[in-house]
């Protein structure tokens, strides 16, 4: 049996058993009665003999049909006995919904065990969880679930994938008309993972994009695997991810690992594989209905119109942060707005169309097709609806109709913007979903979902990211060793050499003045005291060297000429990859936190995109007067550096070069770093 027929079983059961006989049991049955389930139903209970109504049966082997969904409502260790039941009989799949499981690893009676116990009684039977509240099919209006839920039937919407039962409670709780198909809460995932029923659920053609609430990430290549099927379906994915991992720090030395932080794994990672992020729930919700109706948007320009100049001020303002822009209007706009809105109202994205055509349906839906015309992305109309309960928003009815009256001249996307999230009722937005027209809840809101739903979609699948993670106990290998290494793949280095503290003064007039003195093996040599440059004469290299409490120095050529100094790092992620993180480097990387990183391997042109996110980047271009610099240098050397580490990956376990000193025509590793693993 294919594993699509196998979870259709699961999630689009023609018959339910629920197994338990507790108020969590009883509320299954409950929200299977609510949702307007057509299949059977069957409570299993040891001396019940009737559950809300309905007859039930004191072991599953009672019951005279193949079952195809259970809901589990029993303690963790009947659990897995249940399981083991469902499987010998061949039934559909499971919801676990006990918890104390892996989740509670240091419980005294072995969790991982339970858990691993609970993965063998399956075999190959599909389930959802355990620790999980399961799932509602809002399509086929089935639902092991056992609790309220705000969601509605639909005929296609989006789905969801949380690890979070409470979250997933509090989205289908939603009052911001985005339709919901599928909601699931995947709990801690022993059998179904988020790669697994993420395909199934974007399999299915009613399914119009997903939206996952992530906390880990266990498996990437299922992960990769997810977003590929996604970008040939032509479906969008959008993430919130919690919980980054903080692995890639572990053991790890460099400045490096400490720039990446926790967050730029997965970031990194999401960039890769097309996915959109944001971070919070409010952007998720307003993101899918995006994808729901127009799919990725083409860009972030926009345009966007309200009758009032305050309301142009504010979303002009907020726009920069998300980098989303107004691009001018053209001479056929200009021409078709003044026609309509006369000399008096000044003609500009964002438009200011003033209150003296408010309820003129016909001049403000000539209003709105002005500014669509000739726009591939979305228009934004700002329109805050008065609350029902004092007053009457009859009067804003005019806003509706002008919208679906643009919307049926101009096919593009339009969205409906309030200033506040909650100035937008839920049946507006869902008669405008019905023309295909959204709303948006929130200017911060609505920005951010903009720029979340025009980035990262790709038509072409990336390269495969590399996952090695080399095991073992790691060593620091000392700076000329790592330079010598770097040499040999085409990377430029001063005149070095290595040498006892007390031949240093002879090694420094064979190389020539200026030179740099370091002690050697040490890993953060500047904070220690231990790096001395710019030395000039003999006597300076021997005061220098009498202050390094080692016995063997580097003494190298000082560098001249030096316009930018970066950082450049390879972490190995286990949870995302190994990650390469650009930055300021020198003395400014912790004053200035300027970074940016990326997934290996990278293309030179994903290079440079990642160097000019960087804040020193405009040095490079010649900055207020400085020389310019070969930017290609720069790539070159990070290829290079990118070279050494994949041919290297099954023991270089971290790599720091800092600082790559960038001069008007050179890159030239000035110091290095390199972990490895025996």
């Amino acid at each position: 049996m294919s594993s699509q027929t196998r979870l259709k079983r699961l999630f689009s059961p023609k018959n339910i058993a629920v197994v338990g006989g507790g108020v969590w049991c009883r509320s299954v049955i409950e929200q299977l009665f609510k949702i307007g389930y057509k299949g059977e139903i069957f409570p299993v209970h040891p001396t019940k003999k009737e559950i809300l109504g309905l007859k039930s049966f004191k072991e599953l082997d009672d019951i005279p049909h193949r079952i195809d969904a259970t809901f589990v409502g029993v303690n963790r260790t009947l659990t897995i006995e249940i399981v083991g039941k469902l499987n010998s009989i061949n039934a559909g799949g499971a919801v676990c919904f006990a918890s104390g499981f892996l989740e509670a690893e240091n419980d005294k009676k072995g969790s991982g065990e339970l858990q691993k116990s609970l993965i063998d009684a399956a075999a190959d039977m599909p389930i959802l969880g355990p620790n999980c509240y399961g799932f509602i099919n809002y399509l086929d209006r089935s639902a092991l679930w056992p609790d309220q839920h705000g969601g509605k039937a639909v005929e296609r919407g989006v789905a969801i994938l949380t690890q979070s039962s409470n979250l997933a409670i509090n989205l289908t709780m939603q009052t911001r008309g985005l339709p919901i198909s599928y909601i699931m809460s995947v709990g801690n995932q022993a059998c179904l993972g988020f790669a697994e029923i993420g395909k199934y659920l974007l399999s299915d053609p009613r399914v119009t994009a997903l939206g996952l609430h992530v906390e880990g990430i266990g498996d990437l290549r299922a992960f990769e695997d997810l977003a590929n099927e996604a970008r040939k379906l032509a479906k969008s994915i959008v993430v919130l991810k919690v919980g980054k991992s903080v692995q890639a720090r572990k053991a790890a030395q460099s400045h490096t690992a400490s720039l990446a932080g926790d967050a730029e794994g997965a970031k990194s990672l999401f960039k890769r594989l097309g996915i959109s992020e944001v971070d919070r729930l409010d952007v998720l919700i307003d993101t899918l209905k995006i994808f729901h109706v127009y799919g990725p948007l083409p860009s972030k320009n926009i345009r966007s119109l309200s009758c009032s100049g305050g309301e142009a001020s504010l979303i002009a303002d907020l726009a920069e942060e998300y980098g989303v822009q107004f691009p001018p209007l053209g001479k056929e706009n200009i021409s078709e707005l003044r026609s309509v809105l006369g000399e008096m109202v000044a003609l500009s994205n964002p438009l200011d169309y003033h209150t003296y055509i408010w309820g003129d349906v016909e001049a403000m839906a000539s209003t709105f097709i002005a500014m669509m015309r000739g726009h591939e992305s979305i228009t934004t109309i700002i329109v805050d609806f008065p609350r029902s309960d004092t007053c009457d928003p009859s009067a804003w009815n005019c806003v509706i109709t002008a919208a679906k009256k643009a919307k049926n001249v101009e096919d593009k996307p339009l969205a409906i913007v309030s200033t506040l999230s909650e100035n937008i009722p839920e049946q507006v937005s869902f008669e405008l979903l019905e023309s295909n027209i959204i709303t948006l809840h929130g200017l911060d809101t609505a920005l951010a979902a903009i720029y979340a739903s025009s980035s990262n979609q790709t038509l072409v699948a990336p390269k495969p990211i590399f996952l090695s993670n080399p095991n073992g106990e790691s060593y620091l290998v000392d700076e000329y060793v790592a330079k010598k290494s770097l040499e040999k793949y085409g990377l430029k280095i001063p005149k070095t050499e290595k040498c006892l503290s007390s031949d240093a003064r002879f090694v420094s007039n064979q190389i020539g003045y200026p030179v740099v003195l370091k002690a050697l093996g040490s890993s953060h040599k500047s904070e220690l005291g231990e790096v001395f440059l710019n030395l000039r004469t003999q006597k300076a290299v021997e005061n220098a060297a009498n202050r390094i409490l080692q016995e063997h120095v580097i003494v190298e050529k000082m560098v001249s000429d030096i316009v930018l100094e970066l950082l450049v790092g390879v972490v190995h992620d286990p949870a995302h990859g190994m990650l390469l993180t650009l930055a300021a480097g020198g003395v400014l990387t912790e004053i200035l936190s300027d970074t940016s990183s990326l997934l290996l391997p990278s293309s030179e042109d994903e290079v440079l995109e990642c160097f000019y996110q960087l804040r020193v980047s405009k040095i490079a271009k010649g900055y207020r007067g400085l020389s310019k610099v070969d930017v290609n240098q720069i790539v070159d050397a990070i290829m290079k550096i990118q070279e050494f580490v994949l041919d290297n990956r099954d023991k270089v376990f971290e790599i720091e070069i800092n600082p790559l000193i960038v001069t008007n025509s050179e890159a030239i590793v000035a110091d290095a770093l390199i972990r490895e693993v025996r």
